[in-house]
């Protein structure tokens, strides 16, 4: 039988879309620390790129070429967050069975994240177009040096990162049913379905380790910087949507009035 670690470092280490895809069953034997790589294991078509490229306009994602880089985005932020979680399982000890369960967690949602990834490469391919044809960023990934512990992993990882993809998926799901692409926005809608309840479930974390603090209290100090709550918003902030998954009306109180100039919230319509 293989262990956690077997499978964590087969996804995180390996090099093709099919080790980030690894589906094997393990045992959750004794914890050993593991040094984090400078880099997650890519190569050839996956590997990292300086380049970059703008996100497309709303207004042209009816455009096969706009569409594509739209997708491959998408794509390009599942596996980041697949190899993140499977840095989680090798970083941060499990000594008691409460440590097990959160890790487990951890597993639920990387499964999602293969799912998604492989929803969007299908959907990529579908357009014409194969995963690494545009450059891919590193940006999550070098947050991750950061996380020192699972308290900070969850705060960047479900209540900021994931938190955003509320808005993003839901925001992008309509536009391209707008546009008449209901496969693509199908996806986003499954997406976003599934991003709910990884919110809820860093949530449900968060509360169980803060002792007497505010939740928000606990989360501000588990955020490492520089990145700050502002990052958790999209474009098109739906409050509501952020209230089903945190389940914490002080919480949504204190992000609706969270204000940093953080230029994803400042920045112009992608339209």
């Amino acid at each position: 039988m293989n262990s956690y670690r077997d499978y964590a470092q087969k996804i995180l280490l390996g090099e093709t879309i099919e080790d980030k895809n690894l589906d094997i069953p393990f045992d959750w034997v004794p914890w050993e620390e593991f040094e984090l790589p400078k880099l997650p294991g890519r190569t050839g078509r996956l590997s990292f790129s300086d380049r970059h490229f703008k996100f497309p306009k709303s207004s042209r994602l009816n455009e096969n070429d706009q569409k594509a880089m739209a997708l491959h985005s998408f794509a390009n932020h599942e596996l980041l967050a697949i190899e993140m979680m499977a840095a989680a399982l090798l970083i941060y000890p499990h000594t008691s069975d409460e440590d097990v369960r959160f890790k487990k967690g951890i597993l639920t949602t990387l499964k999602d994240e293969q799912k998604h990834l492989g929803l969007y490469i299908k959907r990529l391919n579908e357009v014409g177009y194969e995963f690494g044809d545009f450059p891919l960023n590193d940006f999550f990934w070098r947050q991750m040096e950061k996380l020192k512990t699972a308290p900070q992993y969850t705060a960047m990882m479900a209540l900021t990162f994931e938190a955003a993809n509320l808005d993003f998926a839901q925001h992008y799901a309509k536009v391209f049913r707008s546009l008449g692409d209901t496969k693509t926005s199908e996806i986003l809608e499954m997406v976003l379905e599934d991003e709910i309840t990884h919110v809820a479930f860093g949530s449900h974390w968060m509360k169980k380790w803060r002792s007497d603090k505010k939740l928000w209290d606990y989360y501000l100090s588990c955020m490492p910087g520089p990145i700050t709550p502002s990052r958790s918003k999209g474009i098109y902030f739906d409050p509501t949507l952020h209230a089903k998954a945190m389940n914490d009306e002080g919480f949504i109180s204190s992000l609706i009035g969270f204000d940093d100039n953080f230029n994803i919230t400042k920045r112009a319509s992608n339209l």
